[in-house]
């Protein structure tokens, strides 16, 4: 703390202040590409435990026998499928926005690439919402009045949100991509 004041203090922090930002984003990005593996992983055996195992595995999960129970299993089997769909997606998002750090790193943000990558970061972001959206419809299908599946998928602006914010700033990286090109072709 000591050290964080006295840079501060010092002019210094306010001036490397991104730099240590984007130094810090490479490694943290890499962490989350891992745990996001691990929770696709984790999702994996989960399933295949289901089935080798369904009985030690719902009844771990807390699903009451009864005729309801095959209607709550498949449920819940949908959901960790969705669950895998969306790892996929969470990696695609990572994976983009490492690459967008590393031009960064480089200094060389404004390239067409990053404007793509952002517009594809837009469109995973709006899936992972999608999906966010098919786990509650799953849960609402599969719940029944004996048992129901406890998931609360509410509606968020905040998702939607960083949605259209992405695709603008998709399309200001496109501009500045362009403009930089026509000012390199000028000179």
């Amino acid at each position: 703390m000591v050290n964080i004041v006295s840079r501060y203090a010092s002019g210094h922090f306010a001036m490397n202040a991104p730099s240590d930002a984007v130094t810090l984003s490479r490694p943290l990005l890499h962490g989350l590409i891992v745990l996001n593996l691990l929770y696709a992983l984790g999702l994996l055996v989960l399933f295949v435990a289901g089935l080798l195992a369904e009985d030690w595995v719902f009844n771990a999960l807390g699903v009451r026998s009864g005729e309801h129970r095959p209607r709550l299993v498949l449920g819940m089997r949908a959901m960790v499928i969705v669950g895998l769909v969306a790892a996929g997606v969470v990696d695609r998002v990572l994976r983009q926005l490492a690459a967008i750090v590393d031009t960064v790193r480089a200094g060389d943000p404004f390239v067409a690439s990053n404007a793509r990558r952002l517009q594809l970061i837009a469109w995973w972001v709006f899936a992972g919402e999608i999906l966010r959206l098919v786990i509650g419809a799953i849960a609402w299908a599969a719940t029944t009045k004996a048992q129901a599946l406890d998931v609360h998928v509410g509606f968020s602006f905040a998702p939607w949100l960083a949605v259209l914010l992405l695709f603008v700033l998709a399309r200001v990286f496109a501009e500045g991509a362009r403009m930089r090109a026509d000012l390199e072709g000028t000179v």
